[in-house]
């Protein structure tokens, strides 16, 4: 293979472009041991995630984790054999971001699924961003309501300490939990997290920066961002995903929302136009102003991007080289 001389090196796109089809081949020999009946239970609302695409784009993607997996742990070995220490390797932390209706839960659950079945690492944990939005109450009380999701809605500083106590190996870890019937933190509940091989983090901030430059000039500066080993993004272009958000409220409309101890209750009486009308208000007030505002900027600091199309299969896949140092 030719090498690229200084200048090629310097000049070249910082990531590598796939098709679906030259994607695929990259499984190499990984079997497939998700069964439409596991899938099944792993889809979201309207988000269709047959076998196929399993095996032609998520399979390889594992695949990937999991080479990375085992370089970090041989990689903390060297340095805990260099410091005369016992090796206990920290969770290696995958990052999961992209819109609002995307289809990022449905490939964080696909993604869980798959690496626990690899033998080097079965224990594989999944924490949404969700349980770290600050509660109705407060986000009432400082006005942020009708921003529910915007950077200033979440409790960042706790999003943060549980990220650092994960990398530092601490043996439990407690996680705030959310519920999206009564679309508040629950109080008092927690998930308990032990020293997982894998945690999988996912939210459509998680790879968003914190101020904004020019605030809080001078002062160190962490990002959720930091604590990841690799992030992937899962993108769309703007007209799928209003199309999707709509096409999952009137799902919930006629179920979720049906229960009397949902917080959207109100929206199950709307019409069918009035329920479509309600959603395409709220994509394009709310979650397309965070989209434009807050997400999609961050989507070059991925290490994967998926690229979806209009029928929610990911045509394209686009991966990161490695830095080059001259």
């Amino acid at each position: 293979m030719p090498s690229l001389d200084a200048t090629e090196a310097r000049s070249a796109p910082p990531f590598m472009t796939f098709t679906r089809a030259q994607w695929a081949p990259l499984r190499a020999n990984t079997p497939l041991l998700l069964t439409e009946a596991d899938l099944e239970k792993l889809r979201g609302v309207n988000e269709p995630m047959p076998v196929e695409e399993v095996a032609d784009v998520f399979l390889p993607l594992s695949r990937l984790v999991n080479l990375h997996v085992t370089a970090a742990r041989r990689l903390r070995q060297v340095t805990d054999t260099f410091l005369g220490r016992p090796s206990l390797a920290p969770p290696f932390i995958l990052g999961i971001a992209g819109s609002v209706a995307v289809g990022k839960s449905t490939i964080a659950r696909v993604m869980r699924a798959l690496l626990a079945r690899w033998p080097a690492h079965p224990r594989v944990d999944l924490v949404t961003t969700d349980g770290f939005l600050l509660p109705n109450a407060v986000l009432e009380a400082r006005g942020l309501m009708s921003r529910k999701g915007f950077p200033e809605s979440y409790d960042v500083g706790r999003l943060l300490r549980f990220l650092a106590d994960m990398k530092a190996g601490l043996p439990t870890i407690e996680a705030p939990v959310y519920s999206h019937l009564t679309y508040d933190i629950v109080p008092g509940e927690t998930v308990v997290l032990e020293r997982p091989d894998i945690l999988i983090v996912e939210g459509i901030n998680v790879l968003q920066g914190g101020a904004r430059d020019g605030d809080d000039a001078g002062k160190p500066r962490v990002f959720v961002s930091d604590f990841f080993d690799l992030s992937i993004y899962v993108d769309a272009d703007e007209a799928s995903l209003e199309r999707w958000y709509v096409n999952r409220f009137l799902t919930l409309r006629d179920t979720a929302f049906r229960q009397p101890e949902s917080y959207f209750h109100r929206f199950s009486l709307l019409t069918e136009q009035e329920a479509i009308d309600m959603a395409v208000r709220i994509w394009r007030d709310i979650n397309l102003v965070n989209l434009e505002e807050n997400i999609v900027g961050t989507r070059e600091r991925a290490t994967v991007i998926l690229r979806k199309g209009r029928d929610h299969a990911v045509e394209e896949v686009k991966l990161r080289r490695a830095e080059r140092r001259m």
